[in-house]
């Protein structure tokens, strides 16, 4: 498995530079490995939720886990305010970050995540393809 590695800075969006990462290195299938970092702000969708909430403060990422692909990315986040309570949801773009994030990424060489709409559940869901070998 290669990894890539990064590191965002205060101010950045949390999702739009995932995604701008994906892009860029035309990611067919990837996961977070790792994530620690801060935000000041935080834009989430919480389970069984058709709207998001803003949550503002400051708040630490104790966990961001998700598959990504240039074909769709589907993350949720962890972040724990200033007494500890933690919030987890799904990531949505407007989570700016404090001070960093610093971010490991695992590409899964010989896969491809494809988004495939599911019409058991209603949502467009992961579908893992693999290469044959010959």
């Amino acid at each position: 498995m290669k990894t890539i590695s990064i590191r965002l800075h205060p101010g950045q969006d949390l999702l739009s530079e995932l995604d701008r990462l994906v892009a860029d290195n035309q990611i067919k299938a990837a996961c977070i490995l790792t994530c620690v970092g801060s935000l000041t702000q935080a834009v989430l969708r919480f389970a069984n939720q058709n709207e998001s909430k803003k949550l503002e403060g400051f708040f630490e990422i104790v966990s961001l886990t998700g598959v990504l692909s240039e074909h769709g990315s589907h993350y949720h986040i962890a972040i724990a305010d200033e007494e500890g309570r933690t919030y987890g949801a799904h990531l949505l773009e407007g989570c700016k970050i404090y001070t960093t994030a610093e971010i490991v990424i695992g590409i899964c060489s010989g896969t491809e995540f494809l988004r495939t709409f599911d019409p058991q559940t209603g949502y467009p869901e992961l579908e893992i393809k693999t290469a044959t070998k010959e």
